[in-house]
């Protein structure tokens, strides 16, 4: 077998393993854990349903207000297999099980020249994290923006690989989607303007000036942010004549009432918060977490931090730069929401990617270590890797299922069928 066609083997078992390893994971007794609902998924069905009685609407202040893509697809899947529990929470495992094979194939362009299995460790490890796929399980919208930032986000890699524009617009067509989706998803954009800019600048000769901005640069620019814009126009217009209500609700910054010193100590309260959620003492919402359980499992957090220490010393690696950069805007904005909602777990929903990409580069860093100074058998190395995923994988599984199952019974309170509720 040629490099080539061993290559496209490899990527093709990974595709169908990491596929059938997501699919099992989300679905396996899909109906009964967790069995009853939400009073949130209730207002998201109704949302959902309001939204059959007219035009299209790009935000709806039902449910203390949403923009509504996604409660566009609840709609659809409601009419594909009525009323039922089990149709609001189809499509989030659905975009559950695209969003690991996408993801792959970002990991294959971000550190697949590594080491060629390392993309599959990583994916292996995003499917298996209980953070991720306890949020796969019901009907919350956590996976839909995942999903449409990780297209957007792996256009835009091939566009850093091979340097056509084109490849900008299907990444501009879904960050625009990503804004009009949950609310962390209105930054991401951010994450692409800033990486493309640098992008630019590292290519540019003269970095002392900004004559690098050519005219050509802003064409760039422009192939991404048009079909953005374009995308993005109904509900930004919207938000310019009506309050966003979940922002006037969640966010301090905006309270008039309140101190600058007051403020400050707030995000004080949440940096703190945030930063020990991954590692030390973890949401207490039922519905998001094993209440007060570290987000992360010992195995994963500690390969996690040290990504991330290693990343900041070789700063210089764009794709370092790039998963930085991705982190620090998933986890944005909680740290300006009031503290009681925090540390929370589905806000910063979207930094599973980059704490990922930290923890495969950790191992990758490892791996390389040992090989070539200490001269471990390759062999060696890949089972004891094999081992540790494992290991990760059981220890967030059986949380899941065994310990976190149990909570479910009182997190999600509504006890009747969906219906019931719609109809009542």
């Amino acid at each position: 077998m040629t490099s080539s066609g061993r290559t496209k083997f490899n990527v093709l078992f990974s595709v169908i393993v990491l596929g059938l390893l997501g699919s099992f994971i989300i679905f396996f007794r899909f109906n009964s854990i967790p069995k009853t609902l939400t009073f949130d998924e209730i207002e998201f069905a109704k949302l959902a349903l309001s939204l059959d009685k007219g035009g299209y609407v790009p935000y709806s202040p039902l449910a203390t207000g949403h923009a509504t893509l996604y409660f566009y697809v609840l709609l659809f899947s409601m009419k594909m297999f009525g009323i039922s529990s089990f149709a609001l929470r189809l499509p989030s495992a659905v975009f559950g099980v695209l969003s690991i094979l996408i993801f792959y194939f970002v990991l294959l362009k971000s550190v697949g020249k590594m080491v060629w299995w390392l993309p599959f460790v990583g994916t292996f490890l995003f499917a298996t994290t209980r953070w991720y796929f306890n949020f796969a399980r019901f009907g919350f919208e956590g996976t839909f923006v995942l999903l449409l930032e990780l297209i957007s986000l792996l256009f835009f890699l091939h566009y850093l690989d091979h340097r056509e524009k084109k490849w900008l617009i299907p990444s501009g067509l879904f960050a625009g989607l990503a804004y009009n989706s949950y609310q962390p998803g209105r930054l991401f954009f951010v994450l692409i303007l800033i990486t493309l800019f640098l992008f630019i600048l590292e290519r540019s000769k003269n970095r002392l000036d900004f004559s690098f901005f050519t005219k050509q640069s802003a064409q760039t620019f422009l192939v991404f942010l048009i079909p953005f814009i374009v995308i993005i126009t109904p509900l930004s217009v919207y938000l310019s004549q009506h309050r966003d209500v979940r922002i006037y609700q969640q966010l301090y910054p905006v309270n008039n009432e309140m101190s600058v010193g007051e403020k400050f100590q707030f995000f004080s309260r949440n940096v703190i918060s945030t930063t020990l959620m991954f590692s030390v003492r973890g949401d207490v919402n039922g519905r998001h977490n094993y209440p007060n359980k570290a987000a992360l499992n010992p195995l994963i957090s500690a390969l996690f931090i040290m990504g991330i220490l290693l990343s900041l010393y070789n700063l210089k690696n764009r794709m370092n730069q790039l998963y930085i950069l991705y982190f620090s805007i998933a986890v944005f904005p909680t740290l300006f929401t009031y503290p009681w909602e925090n540390p929370n777990m589905l806000r910063t929903f979207t930094c599973l990617p980059a704490i990922m990409y930290f923890s495969v580069y950790a191992i990758g860093w490892t791996y390389h270590l040992l090989e070539t100074k200490y001269h471990f058998r390759y062999r060696t190395l890949i089972v004891g890797i094999f081992l540790i995923v494992c290991i990760s994988a059981m220890y967030d599984v059986r949380t899941y299922f065994v310990f976190q199952a149990d909570v479910f019974r009182e997190a999600f309170e509504a006890k009747m069928p969906l219906i019931y509720y719609i109809e009542h």
